[in-house]
């Protein structure tokens, strides 16, 4: 909207809003820096049904809940004020209040900006002036096929990833979103990651909730700078050929008293009914789905993120949580649905109304369910029943693996089905495997910690496992520090360890992960048929006796297909013979010793021969190093 056209909620936006399909309500609600009759000044507007009174309090008035009191011509409880000369970088609260007369200072739910914690207050903010030059990727993105094409995500925590020397100027030593976007930029090209995917950027009070309870759901945080540079950093994403993905929480949100909780007084944006709308587990409060406002609420939060800051993917963290009513609740503590079911409706059709309208509204924008249960059809359609989700996390294949990886070699071969089990679902859903940074917190150990054995064995161990990882259908997300062997925890406090990457052993894992992700993305095969069993085939998945996993990648033309070889005990086979499915030769395109070979280097060249093996009717033999893997490329 033009900033000298008078900016008002209408009957119609009343309409839409209380109906839960007012998709860009954040246009209206909130803080708006206009002009009306000629003045400038800040539009503000809030919904708070069940208060007696609203008022803005700020800078620019002395925070006197008596100056500037909000207008209320409708029954929904929307109250709307212009108040000339506020300008943009003002302090402001809403000042509501409660129907049994207390004072109540909250943050504007639609705020794009707030005052960097440990203040809360919200800060006028013009989101408007950003000249986006994005316009190619954006245009591309429109007939781009996220399941036909590579995606291998790097999750990032920005507070974290790196930092400058904290100083009496700033304690922190956080980069800010400018920096962050030159350094993660150059690492993930050089890495061979698609995507970066965010966590912590909703604006959230607690660093050790590292984003997921979250006070500002259309508020890039102020740790790291202004909503304008923040843009930026998406901005200079998409110019380097990265993709942007948020995390976003629609699950729960904190009991801070400035926040969404009992907003006006009264259960506002939470579920009022105690066995339905709290996470004790959690210290929080959830939605309620089945309030129409709500739901304008939290798609037009969605909304916001995809259109005004060209997010290309928001993953929806804790979506178990939100479809099943016990979930993390004792017997008599939760409430059946209708039919007697532990599923909440009114949550199942959030995600089909939600998913439907940003897939349907941002072509090319994916939707990714992190949900850690066998819920059937997350991302089929909701006209056949599904979610409307673009992809899964896939959690089973997560725990299968690490369970296996942690195990002492010797006990691998009592678990060998732990590595294969996947295979039996993986065309179920559109899935993404994830290594993430729940994996890495808690006591859980770094990756590299997991893994058994003397020190040099863990990175063998680590090397044989993510080349595993690659071969899998499904698309793939490492957390930051995994690709080069982070040794402590995650801790958010602190930054990673860049100086093990001088290491002679984490050198040397980061550098195979580099060779691996450029495979990833080089050859087709890796992810054309993710979804499809003609894109994969065993060629032995049952030598549990050595540990040994063998498979072929197929591209829908079956051209460059990839044999991989992955042994999982420090026995070294030297003349191990597989199966393969056609004569010629197989190129060793990557080993565990060498990494991959480059262009113009010989690479050694194994010939098949007529004779059966692994019920194939031709074999190459080849050596088998200890935790040796091998990835051979044929036609």
């Amino acid at each position: 909207m033009a900033k000298n056209q008078t900016l008002k909620i209408t009957e119609m936006d009343r309409y839409l809003f209380g109906q839960g399909t007012h998709y860009e309500i954040y246009k209206l609600m909130g803080a708006h820096p206009t002009k009306q009759k000629g003045k400038d000044g800040v539009y503000f507007a809030v919904w708070a049904p069940r208060a007696q009174e609203v008022a803005v309090v700020g800078d620019f008035n002395g925070w006197d809940p008596n100056e500037n009191i909000m207008k209320c011509d409708n029954d929904m409880g929307i109250y709307q004020l212009f108040i000339p000369g506020v300008k943009s970088g003002d302090l402001y609260k809403f000042c509501i209040t409660s129907p049994s007369g207390e004072l109540l200072y909250k943050a504007d739910p639609y705020a794009n900006y707030a005052e960097k914690r440990p203040g809360n207050a919200s800060r006028v903010y013009d989101i408007t002036n950003f000249k986006w030059n994005d316009s190619v990727w954006m245009k591309n993105r429109q007939n781009y096929d996220v399941n036909k094409n590579a995606m291998s995500i790097y999750e990032v925590h920005p507070g974290s990833w790196r930092k400058h020397p904290q100083n009496e100027h700033d304690e922190d030593g956080f980069y800010n979103y400018r920096e962050l976007a030159h350094s993660l930029a150059e690492y993930v090209k050089d890495m061979g990651y698609t995507h970066v995917e965010l966590m912590g950027i909703a604006e959230h009070p607690f660093d050790g909730s590292w984003g997921y309870q979250v006070t500002g759901y259309y508020a890039p945080t102020s740790r790291y700078g202004t909503p304008e540079e923040f843009k930026y950093f998406v901005n200079y994403m998409h110019k380097k050929g990265i993709g942007v993905i948020l995390d976003w929480v629609p699950a729960h949100f904190p009991k801070d008293g400035y926040g969404l909780y009992m907003f006006d007084g009264a259960p506002c944006y939470e579920d009022p009914n105690p066995r339905r709308g709290e996470h004790k587990e959690w210290g929080t409060r959830v939605f309620d789905y089945g309030k129409n406002e709500v739901r304008s609420f939290l798609i037009s939060s969605a909304m916001y993120w995809a259109d005004l800051f060209h997010f290309d993917g928001i993953r929806v963290d804790a979506v178990a949580s939100m479809l099943y009513l016990d979930y993390g609740r004792s017997d008599g503590n939760w409430v059946p649905n209708k039919y007697g079911e532990n599923k909440n409706l009114e949550a199942i059709e959030f995600f089909r109304h939600l998913n439907s309208v940003l897939t349907g509204h941002l072509t090319g924008a994916m939707m990714i369910a992190e949900e850690s249960t066998a819920w059937p059809g997350v991302t089929k359609a909701p006209e056949e029943g599904g979610l409307g989700f673009t992809f899964k996390w896939n959690m089973g294949w997560m725990h299968d693996f690490l369970e296996y990886m942690k195990l002492d070699p010797y006990f691998r071969k009592f678990n060998h089905h732990k590595m294969t089990f996947g295979l039996t679902y993986f065309n179920s859903e559109n899935f993404i495997l994830v290594l993430s940074h729940d994996e890495v917190v808690h006591l859980k150990c770094s990756m590299i910690n997991k893994m058994p054995g003397l020190f040099g064995d863990k990175f063998a161990n680590l090397k044989a496992g993510y080349t595993f990882m690659l071969g899998h259908p499904g698309k793939k997300l490492l957390f930051m520090g995994q690709d080069f062997g982070q040794l402590h925890e995650w801790d958010e406090k602190v930054s990673l360890d860049w100086h093990l990457t001088e290491e002679d052993l984490h050198s040397n894992l980061q550098h195979y992960v580099r060779d691996l992700l450029h495979i990833y993305q080089k050859y087709p095969a890796l992810y054309e048929a993710d979804d499809d069993w003609d894109g994969f085939s065993w060629i032995n998945a049952n030598d549990g006796d050595r540990s040994i996993y063998s498979f072929v990648r197929y591209a829908r033309n079956h051209k460059k297909s990839l044999l991989f070889v992955c042994n999982f005990t420090p026995v070294a086979r030297p003349d191990y013979r597989v199966g393969v499915p056609k004569r010629g030769n197989y190129t060793l395109i990557l080993d565990n010793e060498h990494g991959a070979y480059k262009t113009g280097e010989k690479a050694p060249v194994f010939k098949a021969v007529k004779s059966e093996c692994d019920g194939q009717p031709y074999s190459v033999s080849l050596p088998l190093p200890a935790y040796g893997t091998a990835i051979l490329r044929f036609s």
